[in-house]
Parts: C-alpha cells; structure tokens; sequence
C-alpha cells in the first residue's frame, strides 16, 4: 500500500500572472488575478474572475458535475465548443475562494 500523502488534496494558489483564454482567434478572458488550483493527479487550472471573462460570448450548457472536494460545477460554452469552461457557483467548505471563477479547459483554449 503506498503511504498516504502528507501534503492536502488540494491547494489554492492567488497569483498575478497574466492569463489569456482564446479559442478560435477569439479572446475570452484576460486577467492578472487568477487563483490557480492544484489539485492531486489533475493539471493544474487557473481559475479567473468572472468581470475578467467575457461572458456575454458564453452560453450556459445543461452539464453539472459534481467533485466530493469542490461540489457542483456547472459548465459553459463557446459557440460550436460545447461546455469549454466551469464554474462552481455554491463550492463546498474551504473553496469559497473559487466560487463564482471560471476555469477553462487548458485543452481546447489557445
């Protein structure tokens, strides 16, 4: 049995590096104030205010997924681009820091 990990399941990283999301030429957000979220065995996510985001290009999707350590996320998408970002609106004990942000799919942004 390999020993358990003494650092937490999750970290909250408040940061001003500069984060772009673009997809398809199109610029989605643009922010200094990211809080990057490092979660065991996931890539790390950057996850941006939303008066950063350009929401107006986003629509809401019908998809909701739940984490046992973040709760319920709800998702957006970007024209053809089903569901490229999330969003924890009502985030469990401990994530309040992340309600409300959005993150993207590193995959699909440019």
């Amino acid at each position: 049995m390999a020993p358990a990990s003494s650092e937490p399941r999750i970290t909250l990283n408040p940061h001003d590096r500069r984060v772009r999301v673009v997809i398809d030429g199109t610029p989605l957000a643009d922010t200094t104030r990211a809080i990057e979220l490092r979660e065991r065995g996931y890539p790390a996510r950057q996850y941006i205010p939303r008066d950063d985001v350009r929401m107006d290009l986003l629509t809401p999707s019908e998809t909701v997924t739940h984490c046992p350590f973040k709760g319920d996320a709800a998702y957006f998408s970007f024209g053809e681009h089903a569901d490229v970002a999330w969003s924890y609106e009502r985030p469990l004990e401990g994530m309040e820091e992340i309600e409300g942000r959005l993150a993207f799919y590193e995959e699909i942004v440019e």
